[in-house]
């Protein structure tokens, strides 16, 4: 009989087809690896555990590889720093790393709320061609909204 955990991972599989999404269709057929070669029961909580930190560094060295390849220099920097656009980016990247910091504190404090946020992103990346880096962002944001209505003294 085929585990409800294997039909889920199907349908995101065909969801990830149906939106030409290879994120979700490679993200699922290392998952059904992991599971057919049986590593899962000792894979899967080390890279729930890690997988966010580790994907956190990928990216920061994605975004870095300009740095390191000479592709921008202090010079780019010193004329970025003219635009508002890069005064807005800066800002942006500040609020962001703030809130995602909260966001982990949230998954760890209550560990439930991930249900929904990976439900969202994988709405997100399926219907709306998102990027599957949500969750994190995504419990920040949650973080910040909770905390706005907790302080609201009828909302309890």
């Amino acid at each position: 009989m085929i585990s409800s955990s294997t039909v889920f991972l199907l349908i995101l599989f065909l969801l990830g087809y149906i939106a030409k999404n290879q994120a979700i269709m490679i993200a699922v057929y290392i998952l059904f690896g992991m599971k057919l070669l049986k590593i899962d029961d000792k894979l899967f909580p080390y890279i729930q555990d890690k997988g966010i930190g580790w994907g956190v560094i990928i990216i920061t060295v994605a975004v870095l590889i300009p740095i390191a390849t000479g592709e921008i220099g202090f010079k780019d920097l010193l004329q970025s720093v003219k635009s508002y656009h890069a005064w807005i980016a800066l800002i942006a990247g500040i609020f962001v790393a703030v809130v995602a910091r909260h966001g982990l504190t949230l998954l760890a404090d209550d560990p439930q709320i991930t249900t929904a946020l990976v439900l969202g992103t994988i709405i997100a990346v399926v219907v709306f061609k998102g990027v599957a880096v949500g969750p994190l962002i995504g419990a920040g944001i949650a973080y910040v909204i909770i905390k706005i209505l907790e302080s609201i003294p009828f909302i309890k």
